[in-house]
């Protein structure tokens, strides 16, 4: 399984990288705020979780979007332009965008990347052809994600002195959010029989969770969803899968389910018709109830409680 980050055309990386240098910059939100933009669902709902409403805050790419593939608009470079801060994911997670991210850094804009803030020993590595590469989706472990907390804070408070301790407070508040999560994950997978704790989907975004709670965890695709998974790929998967006995595989909400259903007819395995949120968070308020709370699939806590809840019933039916 190969990495592939050519995905977003260099035509439109150019034209974007081409707006970015050339716009006026208008660091005001419009209401006072400082304005950040975030690329990603996940790092903007982290920044509005640490930011509270002290701060504008816009993202880029909208929920199901898949970030590896992304095409900038015709009004992200003004937007990117007028931002006090730049948050983005890192590790290649937004292909060719981030070329443009850490030119605008080089520039000395404030950007920061929140993979790249962790020390690369705490990182998988994406695959063994391309030494160096490591996994971008951290998010996965909520342990992880909790540790790239403090890096942003920290990046907030360069553009709001005054609010500084206000995240702070909100950090230390959803890092212990964050450690309810993953106590409760680790419970609730760890009810998986031994034999069925193997999570098959259409490309390799859950390792950092397969890490965290000991599951087995196989893709179709490569680390990044551009890559085409070969016959050769598929054939393995199919034999595997026949040999497991596992009893689902599972879609993801970013990307096309056609191939993994493939496998699965082939494989005579079920497919899940609970689809996994890998790269990106559900829409804002679609909601749904779990152990008597409401959880919203649009944040991070909610789509985190949404996967490991299906996948728990799906392998311990």
């Amino acid at each position: 399984m190969r990495l592939n980050y050519r995905s977003l055309p260099a035509l439109a990386a150019a034209i974007l990288a081409a707006g970015v240098v050339s716009c006026g910059r208008d660091t005001s939100a419009g209401d006072g705020r400082p304005l950040v933009v975030a690329t990603t669902t996940m790092a903007a709902d982290l920044v509005r979780e640490i930011g509270g409403d002290r701060l504008d805050v816009r993202g880029l790419m909208g929920p199901d979007v898949d970030p590896h593939s992304y095409i900038p608009r015709i009004g992200d470079s003004r937007l990117l332009e007028r931002a006090d801060l730049v948050v983005f994911n890192g590790h290649h997670l937004e292909g060719r965008l981030q070329r443009t991210l850490e030119e605008m850094s080089g520039r000395g804009r404030r950007v920061v990347a929140l993979a790249e803030t962790l020390d690369p020993s705490q990182l998988i590595a994406a695959a063994e052809d391309f030494p160096g590469a490591l996994d971008p989706h951290i998010w996965g472990d909520p342990m992880l994600w909790a540790a790239v907390i403090d890096p942003l804070a920290d990046a907030l408070a360069t553009i709001d002195p005054e609010g500084a301790g206000v995240f702070r407070e909100r950090a230390a508040s959803y890092r212990a959010e964050l450690e309810t999560l993953d106590a409760w994950a680790r419970e609730t997978l760890g009810e998986i029989p031994a034999g069925q704790r193997v999570l098959v989907t259409s490309h390799d975004a859950f390792h950092y969770l397969g890490n965290a709670y000991d599951l087995e965890v196989r893709g179709l695709q490569g680390v990044s969803s551009a890559s085409e998974a070969g016959l050769r790929d598929r054939r393995d998967l199919v034999a595997f899968l026949r040999e497991s006995g596992i009893p689902a595989v599972f879609p993801e909400s970013t990307i096309n389910p056609k191939a993994l259903e493939t496998v699965a007819q082939e494989a005579g395995v079920r497919i899940s018709d609970r689809t996994l949120y890998s790269d990106a968070l559900g829409k804002p308020g679609d909601t749904f109830t779990l152990d008597g709370k409401t959880h919203d699939r649009g944040t991070y806590t909610g789509m985190m409680r949404h996967n490991i809840h299906t996948i728990a019933t799906e392998l311990n039916p």
